[in-house]
């Protein structure tokens, strides 16, 4: 599959070098990407304070609600937020593949984001519909806000087990 990722930061290297590893080949683009209309658009965000301390989202909104609002026909699908660059990179952590979890409204586009993670050897949830990105977004803000204290160096991961 082709991929195109906007944005060219460490996230999107981390993303990028997982789908190539899965056989996907990726361009990536500045945050200018023009005509989303129709496409699968990941948000990656951690829409973070300054202090890290704080979503700076309305406490009923996410950064992924407010990009779907702002592209209208885009497909978004909120996932990858709660991993690091370098696990991403890594593909796993201590053994065990990495969990994405995975919001839209859309089952294909999430169909399609859940199959582009298990390409990369990660393994997708589904957290349900968009407004759930909320929720993965704290779930993101919570792990960033832990490292100091895990002193993992943001080489930790968020895990379900059953």
């Amino acid at each position: 599959m082709n991929v195109s990722i906007i944005g060219t930061g460490n996230m999107a290297r981390g993303i990028g070098s997982g789908l190539v590893r899965g056989g996907h080949a990726v361009t990536m683009l500045g945050k200018d990407g023009d005509a989303l209309s129709g496409k699968v658009v990941v948000d990656i965000t951690n829409p973070v304070n300054d202090t890290k301390d704080g979503l700076v989202t309305p406490a009923d909104g996410s950064a992924a609600q407010e990009l779907a609002a702002a592209a209208p026909g885009a497909r978004v699908v909120k996932a990858f937020n709660t991993t690091f660059a370098g696990t991403l990179t890594e593909g796993e952590v201590a053994g065990e593949p990495l969990d994405v979890f995975i919001a839209g409204d859309d089952d294909e586009a999430k169909a399609t984001v859940a199959q582009l993670a298990r390409d990369a050897g990660l393994r997708p949830i589904d957290a349900g519909p968009l407004k759930r990105a909320r929720e993965v977004e704290a779930a993101g803000l919570l792990h960033m806000t832990i490292q100091e204290r895990l002193g993992s160096g943001f080489g930790s991961a968020l895990k379900v087990l059953q």
